[in-house]
């Protein structure tokens, strides 16, 4: 019997929030106005993640400090000048719960606060205002390239988990932890992680590089939106972490298409975070990316989305040490002359 789009049931479960369809918005400037949330909403999209509250802001506003430097000391204006003054931000922390507040009032859809920060350290209580403004859950989102030659490793996990286990210990809803992939070895984090309490993993943080101007001999950032070229990353780990930890798993960076996002699921992702797509293409991106899947399914005649999630993870693989390593040599062999 043939399955039609009206058979189909394309809900999903993420942070123990049900979800009519995987396709959720990521953190993007789509979060600064109420109206484009709203839009968000009209268009589709099964949850909001809001833009960062980095943790240079809250520091500011609190103590009066950033990256625990006084910035009206001489003495650090160069370290400082390497960060947007207050004015550049689009709110600051107590704007932020406001417009948290605002937008739960706004919208019916799952409203997710992001804090962006490097370190465990007293801004992270800001987490409880946010958790008092109303939001589903918080996502945690750590991007801290470490460029001191004496920290090793474990001691960046180590500041991970603990900040993890505090935040867990106070609030009540959701946490989500979003990665960068640069661990020696992620898995082992991502069960940490799992122990210390984490509802969620979100794979994976984009770290963005500066490039070189040979002409003026200075760094030249520029912000490029993410490409499917960046997929394959977050495939091949959410696949490795699929049915092996506990926490519910995100997609984030490189779903242009529905493809790309049929692939995320086959992989193993409960939900896939859309950003570059949707400020290339507008919310009703989202209404593109669900028919899409829909289509896939009904060919498939799959009724449920939990019928294809994790058909191409290493669930069920018996050594997928081994299964990585043989496919990177058979990747290899497979180059042919033109």
């Amino acid at each position: 019997m043939e399955t039609t789009a009206a058979d189909l049931q394309t809900d999903t479960s993420y942070l123990g929030m049900r979800l009519p369809h995987p396709f959720i918005a990521g953190a993007s400037p789509f979060g600064y106005r109420l109206d484009t949330i709203k839009r968000l909403e009209d268009a589709g999209c099964a949850a909001v993640v809001l833009h960062s509250l980095f943790e240079e802001q809250i520091t500011l506003a609190a103590e009066g400090r950033v990256a625990n430097l006084d910035p009206h000391d001489p003495a650090f204006a160069e370290t400082l000048a390497h960060f947007p003054p207050a004015s550049e931000y689009p709110l600051g922390p107590d704007a932020y719960a406001e417009h948290l507040t605002r937008a739960k009032t706004a919208v019916q859809i799952p409203i997710v606060a992001s804090l962006n920060g490097t370190s465990g350290q007293a801004w992270l209580r800001f987490a409880q205002v946010i958790e008092q403004a109303g939001a589903d859950a918080l996502e945690l989102n750590f991007y801290d390239l470490v460029t001191s030659l004496t920290t090793p490793g474990t001691a960046v996990e180590h500041e991970i988990v603990t900040t993890v286990k505090e935040v867990k210990r106070v609030l009540k809803i959701p946490v989500a932890v979003k990665l960068p992939p640069y661990f020696t070895a992620l898995g082992y984090l991502a069960r940490e992680l799992d122990t210390a309490g984490a509802d969620g993993l979100v794979l994976f943080n984009r770290f963005y590089q500066p490039d070189i101007d040979v002409k003026t001999m200075e760094p030249s950032a520029q912000l490029e939106l993410s490409t499917n070229a960046e997929l394959r990353l977050r495939l091949q780990w959410i696949a490795i972490l699929y049915g092996r930890v506990r926490p519910s798993l995100a997609l984030t960076g490189g779903v242009a298409t529905p493809d790309d996002g049929i692939k995320a699921v086959l992989a193993g992702a409960d939900v896939v975070q859309l950003v570059s797509a949707l400020l290339r293409h507008g919310p009703e991106h989202i209404g593109f990316m669900r028919r899409g899947l829909e289509r896939w399914m009904a060919s498939h005649e799959f009724s449920r989305l939990d019928q294809a999630r994790g058909r191409c993870s290493l669930e069920h693989t018996r050594d997928p040490a081994a299964f990585q390593r043989g496919n990177y040599i058979r990747t290899l062999h497979s180059w042919i002359q033109p």
